[in-house]
């Protein structure tokens, strides 16, 4: 009667209620029962899943990734799909592959270098180009194997390049450029996209310094593709925030003005990062202030704060200073007896200690901060600070850093808050209402950042470890809440008829685990890949495609198109 059973687990379904003991029934990839499902032979699935003890939840949703390129080349989705995601929403911040003229990729591509940290060797080797349009990338993304399923958006500084070429770069769009923009966001959403991005955020560079695309249009550029959803009816708009967003009070309010009136005014559903002491105090109450007006946002909340990882296997903050960068650029060997000479540590120490640093923008490694900054040698709070660790050996933050890079031969792993990730700041995000659970980043800066863990490390932490939440209301944070900010009417909870879309998790261990550095991206280049345990099973379209953190070969995963492309 069943391709698969899920036997006596505690059903926690996504909805916030008490969790219930019950089996759950699959058959043709959806949900067609729940409750007591008896042993006899009719009745017996194909396959069997035993959930004695553990919780059986729908799979969860991350509506922020930048999946765009890596969905080409990595079949299973990782590192999302090994922390229990099932669907992930990729083209955020403006950030896309398509469109994208066959003369110009280079210009997609800028965009997504520096900004994303996304290698341009890695895009160029693993990605078969075959699309120009926006509907030929999703019929792309369509074919492929994939072990879980994609959401894809149209992202603003792409629709800049495909109408207006190297002037995307430059300055405002002409009235002709625009319209081009707008028809093909048009094409794009009938044809299946889920939402337009953009970015405004002056963190968001290419290579050679400039902004991206979208940085240089109007607001009535934006407003004018905003309406664009508005006028088709489908479709979540994402903004990373203008430089406003975090300044002085007439300028914040202002731009908070522009985007509260765009949003009552359009009834677009709009969704933009709400972290740090400043999302408290501010994104909070434009949240709330946007439901107000009549309009509909969500804040993507996070579980630890953004953080940058450094080690010397991968990136440091000193790798631009003088003699560090000379030092760094020798094989690993050859650094191990420039820090254990004690003259030269010394330079380093100084250097370190007063050197340039310069600016670093998104992810990249910043000057140290040695009472944020973190030594990571678990993957769970409490971290040590690295002036705590350093006061406890009685040496002084850089000499602690080299010691524990000495001592593990460069393993060690570093982590800095880019902004706060103190739970006073953290908590009032992750419960506000008006807030989904769901800023991975998964597929940018995946050398420097190791954020695919959002999902377990709240349930391993603030769950268990804290009691912060309930296990309901965690699950309903990553689960219901996002598919409800995208749209996605059936998954997000575990019902008859729904999408079979199932984790089957332990309570007791379900945690991250420690990230370790691997070469294994298009080009060679480095990532920062974390797995997870406490995840016996992972159910995408009814079928298992993760034992125990481990890809079964199963490749059930699709793309989910908007509501659009369903329409005559």
């Amino acid at each position: 009667m069943y391709d698969l059973v899920i036997r006596g687990g505690t059903v926690v379904d996504g909805s916030g209620l008490p969790g219930y003991r019950a089996d759950v029934g699959i058959t043709g990839g959806r949900i067609t029962r729940i409750g007591r499902i008896p042993r006899e032979a009719s009745q017996r699935g194909t396959d069997e899943i035993d959930a004695a003890g553990h919780l059986v939840t729908p799979g969860f949703i991350d509506g922020h990734t930048h999946m765009d390129a890596q969905v080409f080349w990595d079949e299973q989705g990782s590192c999302s799909a090994w922390h229990g995601v099932t669907t992930v929403v990729m083209g955020n911040c403006g950030f896309t592959l398509a469109p994208a003229r066959a003369d110009a990729r280079h210009l997609v591509t800028r965009n997504l270098e520096r900004a994303e940290e996304i290698s341009a060797a890695a895009m160029e080797q693993g990605i078969a180009w075959t699309w120009e349009t926006f509907p030929e990338y999703l019929d792309a993304v369509d074919a492929l194997p994939k072990a879980v399923n994609y959401a894809a958006q149209v992202g603003h500084s792409a629709l800049r390049t495909w109408a207006m070429g190297e002037r995307a770069f430059d300055g405002p769009a002409t009235d002709a450029e625009l319209a081009e923009m707008e028809a093909v966001l048009r094409e794009g959403l009938r044809a299946g996209a889920v939402g337009f991005t953009t970015t405004r955020n002056d963190n968001h560079e290419t290579a050679d310094g400039r902004p991206v695309a979208s940085r240089l249009a109007s607001w009535d550029e934006v407003r004018r593709l905003v309406g664009v959803l508005a006028e088709e009816g489908a479709g979540v708009f994402e903004i990373t925030h203008e430089p406003g967003a975090g300044g002085p009070d007439e300028v914040r309010e202002e731009y908070f003005a522009r985007l509260r009136t765009l949003a009552a005014e359009t009834g677009v559903p709009f969704n933009f990062g709400v972290s740090g002491r400043n999302g408290v105090f501010h994104g909070l109450r434009l949240l709330d202030s946007i439901a107000d007006a009549g309009g509909v946002a969500y804040g993507l909340s996070h579980s630890r704060g953004i953080n940058t990882v450094t080690s010397f296997r991968t990136k440091t903050a000193f790798d631009k200073l003088p003699l560090w960068s000379d030092i760094r650029a020798l094989p690993l060997d050859e650094q191990r007896k420039a820090y254990s000479d004690p003259e030269t540590r010394a330079r380093l120490v100084e250097i370190a200690l007063n050197g340039p640093y310069g600016r670093a923008i998104g992810a990249e490694a910043r000057k140290p901060d040695f009472d944020r900054m973190r030594v990571y040698d678990r993957p769970m709070p409490p971290l040590r600070t690295v002036n705590e660790v350093a006061a406890e050996r009685g040496v002084g933050p850089v000499d602690l850093i080299l010691d524990l890079a000495l001592e593990t031969d460069f393993h060690q792993l570093f982590i800095q808050a880019v902004v706060s990730d103190d739970p006073a700041d953290l908590l009032p995000v992750m419960r506000h209402p008006r807030a989904v659970m769901t800023f991975t980043d998964n597929g940018a800066h995946v050398g420097s950042m190791a954020d695919a863990s959002l999902h377990t490390l709240l349930l391993g932490h603030w769950v268990r470890g804290e009691g912060a939440f309930g296990w309901e209301e965690a699950i309903r944070m990553i689960t219901y809440a996002p598919a409800l900010a995208w749209g996605f009417h059936d998954r997000g909870l575990l019902r008859e008829g729904m999408a079979a879309d199932v984790n089957v998790i332990d309570p007791e261990t379900v945690a991250p685990l420690m990230p370790v550095v691997a070469y294994d991206i298009p080009g060679g280049a480095y990532r920062l890949r974390q797995r997870a345990r406490g995840i016996p099973a992972t159910v995408v379209g009814g079928q298992v495609a993760f034992r125990d953190g481990e890809h079964t070969g199963a490749l059930p995963g699709r793309l989910l198109r908007g509501p659009l492309a369903s329409r005559d």
